[in-house]
């Protein structure tokens, strides 16, 4: 019998799921958080009060659009070239629209390839969704390279690929021909991963240019980075009508509320100015890199919008010693190195204030 105020130990949890913990970077009450890659910059005042008003004129005593086909469509003309509701699929965040991807073309006996180091969540969608996770490191200044992948698809036959680009957490990006090159070697459910593509320093060089030639391409996005969008919630993607009603199957009914869909609906609405900071901080990230490299700290470049800074012989000392400064960043990525978000003016100024008394040993070049 389970007792009344069981631990987990005591409960059938599946296997798999023993001794695990749940996701997310610290949530912690400080000055500076530079550790989840948020865009800083609130929408304006006029926004918001559109986005009061589309929640107060939604019909919350009825479903929501099933479908949501008004926002799909809002999202395939913001994407461009040439999509229409019938590409374009969302969900709850990007994490909901890749369990839905694995849901659909993962699952027992199936096996998902990804190149690290990577997204620490995507072992996580694999897990949940019965699906093996296997990877292959990426080359030693965390790129890719279509004979590296191809090889690795050759070795682990897997259903679904994830291409990162720009990665998270090295920023380091994938050339357009390289997935490509991929994406026509392969049967596989291919996922480009462009949740920071708007970082980019070539925002254009998509791989959403190449989704009329290949019907095994899936294109992943959100709102919740350069469109300042975090707290809205909204992922999505772009692929053949094939795979959006794949992901139509497995999708939880109503799983987008009405709430989400008139807010999402106003920010794009509102794309022009919920975008207008990137240029900013693409500039935050450029000095960010600088900067650190003259404090004499190695830096990876970066097309997105943070930076791995290191490399310390302890990086959880430098991560502590950066908090008791008021800095949050992330303890995540190779070892050695700090994930740091660009941040506002003065969010970067702290930073590197910070960055430049801390004393915890580095490793030695």
């Amino acid at each position: 019998m389970v007792r009344p105020n069981p631990t987990l130990a005591d409960l059938p949890l599946r296997p798999e799921l023993v001794g695990e913990e749940p996701y997310g970077a610290p949530q912690l009450d400080v000055p500076v958080c530079l550790n989840v890659n948020e865009n800083p910059y609130p929408p304006s005042a006029a926004t918001l009060t559109d986005m009061a008003e589309a929640i107060r004129a939604a019909a919350y005593h009825r479903y929501p659009d099933r479908e949501f086909t008004r926002l799909r469509g809002q999202l395939a003309d913001y994407l461009g070239h040439g999509l229409g509701v019938e590409n374009v699929w969302a969900a709850n965040g990007s994490n909901e629209v890749m369990t839905h991807v694995l849901g659909a073309f993962g699952g027992p006996g199936r096996r998902v390839l990804s190149f690290t180091p990577t997204y620490s969540m995507y072992p996580e969608y694999a897990r949940n969704t019965h699906t093996a996770y296997v990877t292959a490191p990426r080359r030693a200044d965390f790129t890719l390279d279509a004979e590296l992948v191809l090889g690795a698809i050759a070795e682990h036959d897997p259903s679904v690929v994830l291409i990162t680009t720009p990665n998270n957490p090295t920023g380091t990006t994938t050339p357009l021909a390289v997935v490509e090159e991929v994406v026509a070697g392969t049967d596989a459910i291919v996922v480009v991963d462009e949740a920071y593509q708007e970082f980019s320093r070539t925002p254009g060089a998509t791989a959403l240019s190449l989704l009329p030639r290949y019907g095994n391409l899936v294109v992943s996005r959100t709102m919740s980075k350069a469109f300042a969008f975090a707290g809205g919630r909204l992922g999505y993607l772009a692929a053949a009508p094939a795979v959006v009603d794949a992901c139509r199957i497995v999708r939880l009914p109503y799983h987008l509320s009405a709430q989400t869909q008139a807010v999402a609906s106003v920010a794009l609405a509102h794309a022009d100015e919920m975008l207008a900071r990137v240029d900013d901080l693409r500039a935050a990230r450029d000095d960010l890199v600088a900067r650190s490299r003259e404090l004499g700290f190695e830096v990876v470049d970066s097309d997105a919008n943070f930076a791995l800074v290191g490399r310390w012989a302890d990086r959880h000392l430098a991560w502590q010693q950066l908090l008791e400064r008021g800095v949050l960043v992330r303890e995540t990525g190779p070892a050695g190195y700090l994930r740091v978000s660009a941040g506002t003016p003065e969010e970067m100024e702290a930073f590197l204030a910070a960055l430049a008394a801390i004393d915890a040993p580095r490793m030695e070049q």
